[in-house]
């Protein structure tokens, strides 16, 4: 079991592909993270950063921001267990860029997890509920980042999918995903 966390607009951010240096964590973000530590959850950021391919950053300031998130969490006794990223621009036509699922199956692969016991908690309907769905995950929509339009402008493009909950927060989506957690197992 494990939570997958989009970036930009979940744990931080303003939803939109933001310069890895200039990335900032919400400060609820650090407890959230702890929160699934302690009940020994595995907790990895899954991204999209095609701005990678159109040369506004490199995948080593991408990793560079990862280590320093990962300074600045321990010092809140949380971590994440690791990154996710597509690197592609959306004409590569790439099997990792969200919506579709590499980058879940590499993790699948890597961690030996069956991601129909994942959740999996973003900002965009789209490209993270929708992913989630393809691979039968818990699927959290945050009101942070774009989830407003994610609900009204762009909800045709994932009229299919329901999200099973919508959180105000990354540390609201937590606390569904814990108790959700504690029901499934009664």
């Amino acid at each position: 079991m494990a939570v997958f966390l989009d970036r930009d607009g979940t744990i931080g951010g303003h939803g939109g592909g933001e310069h890895p240096l200039e990335f900032c964590m919400y400060e609820f973000t650090p407890a959230a993270i702890r929160l699934l530590n302690d009940l020994g959850i595995k907790v990895f950021i899954f991204t999209n950063q095609s701005r990678i391919a159109r040369g506004y950053f490199t995948e080593e300031e991408l990793m560079e921001r990862y280590n320093n998130l990962q300074i600045e969490l321990k010092e809140h006794a949380a971590k994440f267990d690791g990154i996710y990223y597509c690197p592609h621009k959306i004409e590569d036509f790439c099997e990792c860029q969200k919506p579709n699922i590499g980058m879940l199956l590499k993790a699948q692969q890597d961690h030996h997890l069956d991601l129909a016991k994942c959740y999996i908690v973003g900002d965009n309907g789209s490209a993270d509920m929708v992913a989630a769905h393809k691979v039968g995950a818990k699927k959290i929509l945050v009101r942070t980042g774009w989830e407003v339009s994610s609900l009204t402008t762009y909800r045709d493009s994932w009229r299919e999918v329901e999200a099973d909950f919508v959180a105000t927060n990354l540390l609201h989506a937590v606390h569904w995903i814990i108790e959700d957690m504690r029901q499934t197992t009664e």
